[in-house]
């Protein structure tokens, strides 16, 4: 029997005992191991993603919804296929899927459909100090055009979306609320199921961005009970260019389209056009046939991986690693203890571009800058961290080049 490992809790359960065998792109030119922490950017990707997507892209090619001949009926059922696995990840329905270019197109279709339809000047939009600008700036926009206003939440000791000071805020003119799921910079996991019942004790809906939370954990969006989740494919180790909008069916419905064109309608003519239902009213255009398809590969891969596994064995990086660091008297660690897969830090006197260089030359990939949240930074007082984030094929090995990474940059600073 196996004994248990990090990616092996329980012993002898894992089929995957090496799953960075899977990721093609884990490797140098020259077959050295490239230490990947930037998976809270984009994921790598494993190679049933990339087959699924060849495939798509060669012998099974054809557009979706509109021939007659058999390759393309084939293809339809397919990439409809994708809708339902995807909307399975979730706990979703079919019919509540959205196929967007990416979280960020979705977070804006929402604000421009369902703001434009529902918000007016005097109402309220509830954002917090850790946002990602793309759950900033959509509802700054549609504000503009509504007379609508935005209030921000402050953070908790440790970095966490306060709760208790949103219930303060909270009042009957807040229409919306928005909020990450999981910060792409401090990794901590928002209480979502009370956030919904403090939006929807004063009548107000309450979306979620998932783009850090559905790669990292179990997501159910009915025991959530959040009006709108959105989340992007290339950081769940699918592709880039396509992501995903659930919204509950009713408020699907209810929201005209934001998009004109091809296969979002009924019947055009010059006297008037009607619309597809919903979630066709909202996929203008050809839509991402190869992309879907290879989304739903990547669904299908952390699904028998096994999410719950892959959030406890990125769990035991993130507390060895923050517990390393916080050893060290000239780093600050940002975050909750119990951050997702994310560990944010600053060394003192070193600029986190300096040392994301030198890791590069070890072949250590860390993030170094704002992370698109610059009013978070403003929060924290500096002017960018370095964030090392984990995947389901991140390993102590990769921990362990960061570290000598470091200690190299702090002699190179004379630090040590």
């Amino acid at each position: 029997m196996n004994a248990p490992t990090a990616l092996n809790p329980d012993a002898g359960a894992d089929p995957r005992s090496d799953p960075r065998s899977d990721f093609p792109g884990l490797t140098t030119a020259d077959g050295a191991p490239w230490h990947y922490l930037d998976t809270a950017a984009t994921a790598q990707k494993p190679r049933a993603v990339i087959d699924a997507m060849a495939r798509a892209m060669g012998e099974d090619y054809a557009t979706v919804h509109r021939g007659v001949y058999s390759r393309s009926a084939d293809m339809t059922l397919a990439f409809e296929a994708a809708r339902r696995r995807i909307a399975a990840l979730v706990n979703g329905h079919e019919s509540e899927i959205v196929f967007t270019r990416g979280a960020t197109e979705a977070i804006n279709l929402v604000a421009q459909a369902w703001g434009g339809a529902n918000l007016q000047a005097g109402d309220r939009i509830l954002l917090s100090q850790l946002e990602h600008h793309s759950n900033i700036v959509p509802w700054q926009m549609i504000a503009a055009q509504t007379g609508a206003v935005i209030d921000v939440c402050p953070l908790t000791q440790d970095h966490q979306i306060d709760l208790d000071a949103a219930q303060q805020m909270l009042t009957g003119a807040h229409k919306l609320v928005a909020f990450g799921h999981v910060s792409n910079v401090l990794g901590g996991v928002l209480d979502a199921k009370r956030a919904a019942d403090l939006a929807h004790n004063v009548g107000a809906k309450l979306l979620l961005d998932g783009c850090q939370a559905v790669p990292h954990m179990p997501v159910d969006v009915a025991a959530l009970d959040c009006d709108f989740y959105v989340f992007s494919a290339h950081k769940l180790y699918g592709p880039t260019g396509i992501g995903a909008l659930w919204a509950r069916a009713d408020i699907l419905d209810a929201m005209p389209p934001w998009e004109g064109g091809g296969a979002m309608i009924d019947r055009v003519s010059f006297a008037g056009t009607t619309y597809n239902s919903a979630p066709q009213r909202f996929e203008a255009g050809t839509p991402a046939i190869i992309e879907a398809i290879a989304f739903a590969a990547a669904a299908d891969y952390v699904t028998d991986f096994g999410l719950e596994r892959m959030h406890q064995h990125e769990a035991q990086l993130v507390a060895h690693l923050r517990r390393e660091l916080q050893a060290m008297n000239d780093v600050r660690v940002f975050g909750p203890d119990d951050s997702a897969g994310i560990v944010s830090f600053m060394i003192d006197d070193i600029h986190p571009h300096d040392l994301g260089t030198i890791l590069d030359e070890a072949n250590v990939a860390i993030r170094a800058g704002h992370h698109c949240a610059q009013p978070l930074m403003d929060y924290l007082g500096v002017p960018a961290t370095a964030r090392a984030s984990f995947g389901l094929y991140s390993t102590m090995d990769d921990i362990d080049a960061l570290l000598e990474g470091i200690a190299r940059t702090r002699r190179i600073f004379g630090k040590v």
